[in-house]
């Protein structure tokens, strides 16, 4: 069985080529246990909160030992997931149009969860920000400043990347569209340096870090998780942009640059809504 896999795919052994567990058909669980693993981040740094000071509930090493956990546990979801979903015919070329759209639909239904799990993190920013604030006894560092401006401009700027080099793609040129995506690979991989950077300043110079009360928890919450999408989606254009190089894309068939391109321009409006809402709405006291 191994073996007739290798010569169907050009004679390369693919893991995860199937759906798993077997047996069930088109069904997959790789979603489900990478969703489990992101969800422990959550949960080890709630354990983590729980592990500091005089009054700790459980060790302190229990959530970073959680975190590491759910780490790997992410991993192996997210290169079962991706593996499946994008690689498993890259020998075959890219699939044909036919049944596209279920598969845009799935990404829209997709982007629906991913828009609960945001809104649940903004819903917590809301309720403590209706109470006193700045929050009592929070160091609170000076957010808007040029750092996230400008990190804000190349995001905004790899959606406009991105969409014209699928516009190309459809016009069928080829080395245009090839471009646009090295170019918005590299804004967002400069977007992901940029908010490693501002946590550095934060963490280190400012001293402001996840246990700084409830606003330090609600600002990391919601840019960490933000910043793990679009660490998904640099992986993802990272994908696409080989599979381009390899010439699987034309005008007819192009349905993973679609789906891609849906999940980039989710990344960046949610990106443009915390802005407004956490580092201005922040900074903004009554």
């Amino acid at each position: 069985m191994a073996t007739e896999e290798a010569e169907d795919h050009g004679g390369h052994h693919l893991p995860a080529v199937e759906d798993w567990p077997r047996g069930f058909g088109e069904a997959s669980w790789w979603p489900f246990v990478t969703a489990i693993g992101g969800a422990g981040f959550y949960i080890g740094a709630a354990l983590f909160l729980l592990g500091q000071g005089d009054g700790a509930l459980v060790g302190p090493l229990v959530g970073p030992a959680v975190f590491i956990g759910s780490t790997v546990v992410f991993l192996a979801g997210l290169y079962g997931w991706l593996y499946h979903a994008f690689i498993v015919n890259f020998w075959e070329g890219e699939a044909s149009e036919h049944g596209s759209s279920r598969l845009r639909m799935a990404m829209i239904l997709f982007l629906g969860t991913e828009l609960s799990t945001f809104g649940a993190g903004f819903v917590y920013f809301f309720f403590i920000r209706a109470g006193t604030w700045p929050p009592t006894g929070a160091e609170m560092p000076h957010l808007l400043g040029s750092l996230v401006l400008i990190n804000t401009a190349l995001l905004v700027a790899s959606s406009f990347t991105l969409h014209y080099a699928h516009t190309a793609l459809l016009s069928g040129n080829r080395s245009r569209f090839i471009g646009l995506l090295v170019v918005t690979l590299l804004l967002g991989v400069v977007f992901i340096g940029g908010q490693v950077y501002e946590y550095y300043e934060f963490i280190v110079h400012e001293h402001f870090t996840l246990t700084e009360g409830v606003f330090g928890s609600a600002f990391y919450g919601l840019t960490g998780l933000h910043g793990l999408h679009v660490t998904l989606g640099a992986v993802l254009i990272s994908i696409v942009l080989i599979r381009a190089l390899f010439g699987q894309y034309s005008a007819d068939r192009h349905t993973s640059v679609s789906t891609v391109s849906m999940y980039w321009h989710f990344v960046d409006a949610v990106w443009l809504f915390l802005v407004v809402v956490l580092y201005v709405g922040a900074e903004v006291t009554i």
